[in-house]
């Protein structure tokens, strides 16, 4: 059954690489379908993925093999909530790992483009403590490239 809300994905030639990387990175993630196109379109031909269903932490997902006119910006990222540092690592190092790149507080980029913010349970919950509290994790995070959930911790302690 079609879901009544899916994210559609703009790749270049590569939306089933990218498919088939997240389903084997995150939990509760698969590729579904794959479909070719039927006759050749601007941005490819008869024969090629066209588009790959897919599911990412149980969101569904649509990739599309449209070409090089559109490209992925930090105005859409992926959050993933996670648990501890370990996990947090995990993330992290397999996106940037895999030919991403680092950025501040949290975000890196796959080597698609897509923007990922592998955000600790720690941050978000320093965050909603608000106050003071809230300010000095905020300051934490603002000097961070991948978020050290130790230093959120002992910065949300004073």
């Amino acid at each position: 059954m079609t879901p009544k809300n899916t994210i559609c994905l703009w790749f270049d030639t590569d939306a089933q690489d990218a498919a088939e990387f997240y389903a084997a990175t995150f939990p509760d993630s698969r590729v579904t379908a794959v479909h070719r196109a039927p006759s050749d379109y601007p941005g490819g031909t008869q024969g090629q993925v066209l588009t790959v269903e897919f599911t990412v932490v149980g969101i569904p997902c649509i990739g599309l093999n449209g070409g090089k006119q559109f490209t992925h910006s930090e105005a859409f990222s992926f959050q993933i909530a996670t648990d501890d540092q370990e996990e947090t690592d995990k993330y992290w190092n397999a996106i940037v790992g895999n030919g991403g790149q680092e950025s501040q507080c949290g975000w890196c980029k796959d080597r698609w483009g897509l923007s990922w913010q592998i955000t600790p349970r720690a941050l978000i919950d320093g965050f909603a403590a608000g106050g003071a509290q809230a300010k000095r994790v905020f300051d934490a995070m603002m000097e961070m490239q991948k978020i050290d959930v130790a230093a959120i911790e002992a910065a949300r302690r004073g």
